[in-house]
């Protein structure tokens, strides 16, 4: 076994706290700091410090937490959400040949800094590609949906769709893109949920408040910066944690080699330690929030094991995720995971969806009807499962729900059997937390080219959550760092109840 530092004299302070810190604490005296509203001083790659929100809310607030799933890859929006019978009518006929022409020279100005991109990845893909799967209309509100989503359109009259987004970015830096509202090429800025985490900070202290299940983007796409914190500070930043109760969370255990009295002997000497400096410096709020962190850290390691195991759930409930089947299990026991989660006062939890080391597996240049069927055949029951078990519990009305991706698919082929990547019109379904059900917003031309009714780039999708949490995005800027005003974006007003 590793020898441990059990005595102060055995080598200085500084180093003893790294020793017996651990890596995760720093999270931990994050949250804290940030809900305290303790200043933190500027790192050497920042020139400015900034006071965090109180955790008030700005004005009432509809939703307490928010689960945003993100489809990696592009999901489709032809084959989900937005149907275009022109897409059969003229399939394998080019777009110039058809009454719809004019959608290839269509322009919107939206007075962006980068450029608006050629389709398709730089390139174009004119012959139409004819639907995949076939719609119904379902619910009271008739919503069409594709019949890849049977279980998530039993639930078509508490959703919200809004099938007039639209990026700028047409590879996949879309994917930062869609979490932080701005283009790969210009930097790395704060995502969705440390915006949360930073102007609403803690429900429970012995739960981290941005949770990030699931693989994270690949390092082609945005990697870590896809539940970042930018320059808001790394306390702020998504936690990563598994669905294994016996290793939920890696990063804040102290390694198989400690024993738990070791550990609790650790912490109880650094405590006395701390407090010892405390009477010294009683001003140092620094020090103040890093006593709280380590007994945070300490607390995380009994709740999160408990948070996700999912044993004592009825069979009732684990059948509603697909928890019995193999293609469902996996990604249903985070969608269960999340409710569980929500249900204890987290804040933000973020599940990824069909990451593969690459572009992601929704990104279906071929063969897109067995990888969209069989990629909707993984997360259609358990999301729908998440919906209704919330419903059932009273907790809907106060968890909003996301699910979204990067950009749509072309409304031509790429190949004999694929899409490219389409940039300029796609779809996000959203479903409790104070959103209107049974409504569908926005509106594409008949071939699903442009968004062309209501449209909406990614940061109204983002003003939008954090509304429906109390917070207005403009009164979330820090002291020397000017956002634009695309950053800001504008809440959806017309799918808010």
């Amino acid at each position: 076994m590793t020898p441990r530092i059990t005595s102060p004299q055995a080598l200085p302070r500084r180093a003893f706290l790294a020793d017996v810190g651990m890596g995760f604490t720093g999270l931990a005296l994050g949250a804290l700091l940030a809900r305290d509203g303790v200043v933190r001083r500027a790192s050497a790659s920042e020139v400015h410090a900034f006071t965090a929100p109180d955790g008030r809310p700005h004005h009432a607030a509809k939703a307490k937490s928010v689960i945003w799933i993100f489809l990696v890859g592009g999901m489709s929006h032809l084959e989900s959400f937005d149907y275009k019978p022109a897409l059969n009518k003229y399939a394998g006929v080019e777009i110039g040949k058809t009454p719809h022409a004019d959608v290839l020279t269509a322009q919107f100005n939206e007075n962006l800094r980068v450029v608006v991109p050629n389709d398709a990845n730089g390139q174009q893909r004119l012959k139409l590609f004819p639907l995949q799967v076939g719609f119904r209309k379902h619910g009271q509100s008739a919503m069409e949906i594709s019949d890849w989503w049977p279980h998530l359109a039993e639930c078509a009259d508490d959703l919200a769709i809004v099938r007039s987004m639209w990026t700028t970015d047409n590879n996949h830096g879309a994917q930062i893109q869609f979490h932080t509202g701005r283009h790969s090429l210009e930097g790395r800025f704060p995502t969705l949920g440390s915006w949360a985490h930073y102007g609403l900070g803690s429900l429970n202290d012995n739960l981290p408040q941005f949770v990030v299940m699931g693989t994270p983007l690949a390092d082609c796409c945005g990697g870590v910066g896809g539940h970042g914190a930018a320059y808001l500070g790394p306390q702020h930043a998504g936690v990563q944690m598994g669905v294994d109760p016996k290793n939920a969370l890696p990063y804040s255990s102290p390694g198989p080699d400690v024993y738990q009295e070791e550990q609790a002997a650790d912490f109880e000497l650094l405590h006395k330690l701390n407090r010892l400096t405390a009477v010294e410096y009683p001003h140092d709020a620094n020090l103040q929030a890093r006593i709280k962190s380590y007994e945070l850290a300490y607390q995380m390691q009994k709740a999160v094991p408990e948070v996700v195991d999912c044993s004592g759930e009825t069979a009732t409930t684990q059948n509603l995720y697909g928890l019995q089947q193999a293609a469902t299990r996996d990604f249903g026991r985070q969608c269960l995971v999340a409710r569980r989660l929500v249900e204890q006062g987290v804040r933000f939890v973020q599940i990824f969806h069909g990451s593969n080391g690459g572009a992601g597996a929704w990104d279906g240049h071929g063969k897109l009807k067995s990888g969209h069927s069989n990629l909707c055949g993984q997360v259609d029951r358990p999301i729908a499962g998440l919906i209704q078990d919330l419903k059932q519990r009273g907790m809907l009305d106060e968890t909003l729900i996301v699910i979204g991706t990067e950009f749509g698919r072309t409304p031509g082929s790429q190949g004999a059997d694929g899409r490219d990547h389409h940039p300029f019109a796609f779809s996000v379904a959203l479903a409790g937390g104070g959103i209107r059900g049974g409504v569908v917003h926005g509106r594409t031309d008949a071939l699903g080219f442009h968004a062309v009714e209501d449209r909406h780039y990614v940061t109204d999708l983002h003003a939008t959550v954090l509304h429906q949490l109390g917070l207005d995005s403009r009164r979330l800027e820090i002291p020397g760092r000017k956002r634009l005003e695309i950053d800001f974006g504008k809440p959806i007003r017309q799918i808010i109840a």
